[in-house]
């Protein structure tokens, strides 16, 4: 089985559409999107409009969760008044995480941890953490103790062995934050033992017609979104005179 395994598309229909293309020239069918389709970006419903036309399965994201009402910050109100009832319900309704089984190993998708979407896994977290992020979590849907963890919200590729248990972010689509240029995931499983082979993907894409798009959008926070795409440097969004404290 050939999996790919994208994230963090941020409402950024340009990174999407690039992968798009990627994935038809790989012939790669089988997609599985690990959370916040929407917010930051310019076009939350046509890039949660492709989701729910080609991903095979979703996750829900932070994003996602505040855009479907879970907060009302700036950010988050500009999105959700150009989505409709039915998109705001299906963000809301994603579920936590996925469990399924590879050549014997569980394996568990989820988007920022296994503990909830608002809860996040570093690099540098301590080892007693990371090793906590395979454990069986019932009340969020995760029965299983996870052999092998994939996840998003950092917006950056990683790959770490946790004693024996790969740990693997596959990155951002519409935010990265590691570099300039959006990434995947493409996980393979042989058919018979827990063997597999994980590859990341860089892809260029229509940088300047995404920007363009984010200046004539009217959305919120333009110019810290603007700078994330040139920069690969999260921006702290603040509101204009909100305090510093």
């Amino acid at each position: 089985m050939r999996l790919a395994v994208i994230a963090d598309l941020h409402a950024n229909l340009e990174a999407t559409l690039a992968v798009h293309e990627d994935l038809r020239r790989r012939e790669l069918s089988e997609l599985w999107v690990l959370g916040d389709i929407v917010g930051k970006g310019p076009r939350p419903r046509e890039v949660l409009q492709w989701v729910q036309e080609h991903a095979s399965r979703t996750v829900q994201g932070n994003w996602d969760a505040r855009v479907a009402g879970v907060t009302n910050r700036p950010q988050d109100l500009w999105p959700r008044s150009r989505l409709s009832a039915p998109e705001l319900r299906y963000l809301a309704e994603l579920p936590f995480g996925i469990e399924e089984q590879f050549g014997g190993a569980w394996w568990r998708f989820v988007h920022a941890s296994s503990k909830g979407v608002f809860h996040r896994l570093y690099p540098h977290s301590s080892l007693h953490e990371q090793l906590e992020a395979f454990a069986p979590q019932p009340h969020l849907g995760l029965h299983e103790y996870a052999d092998a963890l994939v996840y998003a919200d950092i917006h950056e590729t990683l790959m770490l062995d946790v004693e024996g248990r790969p740990l693997i972010n596959c990155g951002s689509v519409g935010n990265p934050l590691d570099s300039t240029l959006p990434s995947y995931l493409i996980l393979e499983f042989a058919e018979t033992g827990p063997s597999y082979s994980a590859q990341f993907v860089r892809l260029t894409y229509n940088r300047d017609a995404e920007i363009a798009a984010a200046e004539q959008s009217g959305m919120p926070f333009t110019r810290e979104y603007i700078a994330e795409l040139l920069t690969g440097a999260y921006q702290k969004r603040r509101a204009r005179g909100e305090g510093t404290g």
